[in-house]
């Protein structure tokens, strides 16, 4: 038994999925939308210790809603959690959304939940005033979604920073001989390094499938410093640590999977998946991340045997996906 790419090695492998990505080179931030073409079961996971979120409680597993029309991850802070205004506006424009009683006089609406990332201290003219460019940038995003997307510098990526390397968004995806299809996408403006120190290679490293992320490999000698963390926003061997790296940070991901969960499952499995972060960027969840993990489900499979099993290996599965999109995010923008 194994588990392999999918064709694209995308999130999108999961069917049902599209995503889209629009940027402002002038304020160098952007918008990722992950759109669930038919709804999907949602489910949140929150990591880090500086989380911006919206909608996240609607996905709690004792809530009405269950299901989601799109999740959107955005640069830009607090400001960027507007990007899910305009998204919300196009989805209901187009009669999409949710309806406890549907009728025509009153529009549906739709379920976006969003996280943001904090880019506002890079480079980028942030002067906009009363007119932040998020709500423009989530709509351009929902428009640009489709199956086959580029990674790297874009979207919610273009103005991040993954320690001291360039950030940006990853995406990767695993099909396994029976039929399961999990993905995950991650955009990557960690605090911590994505890579060993003093080398060019991943700590994602044993996850990588076919060189996705450039095949490099460890020394044999190479052992842990347990307080070296590398090429990090800062290190404990700073003295004093910059200041302004407790404020750059946060890892958002998506992973999702073609398998029909429960909004609790759904839960189960988005939890496990942030071990996926972990195994990617070292430290992770820190104080000053606002690491957020959603997970979608599809429903297009049904696998009712061995259900506690089968959610193990999804979680598992989604894990490791994340990691390799974190670093195939990384790898991209370099």
């Amino acid at each position: 038994m194994s588990a392999r790419p999918g064709p694209l090695n995308l999130i999108t492998d999961v069917e049902g999925l599209t995503v889209g990505a629009a940027h402002d080179t002038a304020a160098m931030t952007g918008v990722t939308v992950i759109r669930a073409v038919g709804r999907a079961i949602a489910a949140v996971a929150v990591a880090g210790g500086g989380p911006g979120t919206r909608e996240t409680d609607a996905l709690g597993a004792d809530t009405l809603v269950d299901a989601v029309d799109a999740i959107v991850l955005s640069g830009g802070s607090v400001y960027g959690l507007a990007a899910a205004d305009g998204v919300a506006a196009a989805l209901g424009a187009a009669g999409q959304g949710y309806a406890l009683f549907p009728t025509n006089e009153v529009p549906p609406s739709p379920i976006v939940p969003a996280a943001i990332l904090y880019d506002l201290a890079n480079a980028g003219n942030k002067t906009w005033g009363e007119t932040p460019p998020y709500r423009a940038l989530g709509m351009a995003a929902l428009k640009d979604a489709k199956v086959k997307f580029e990674i790297g510098r874009t979207g919610a990526g273009y103005g991040a920073r993954a320690g001291q390397e360039q950030g940006g968004v990853g995406s990767a995806s695993a099909v396994t001989h029976d039929g399961i299809v999990v993905g995950a996408l991650a955009a990557v403006n960690s605090h911590g390094a994505t890579m060993m120190p003093g080398t060019n290679v991943f700590w994602a490293w044993p996850y990588e499938q076919a060189g996705e992320f450039g095949g490099a490999r460890p020394p044999a000698d190479f052992a842990v410093d347990l307080d070296n963390w590398g090429a990090a926003k800062s290190n404990p061997g700073m003295t004093p640590p910059p200041q302004m790296a407790g404020r750059t940070n946060t890892t958002l991901a998506v992973v999702a999977t073609n398998v029909a969960l429960t909004p609790a499952e759904a839960q189960r499995v988005a939890k496990m998946a942030q071990a996926g972060i972990a195994r990617a960027v070292r430290p992770a969840f820190a104080p000053f991340d606002g690491d957020v993990v959603f997970c979608l489900s599809t429903g297009k499979v049904q696998k009712p045997e061995a259900r506690p099993f089968v959610l193990a290996r999804i979680g598992e599965l989604a894990a490791g996906c994340l990691a390799r999109a974190i670093a195939r995010g990384v790898h991209a923008a370099r």
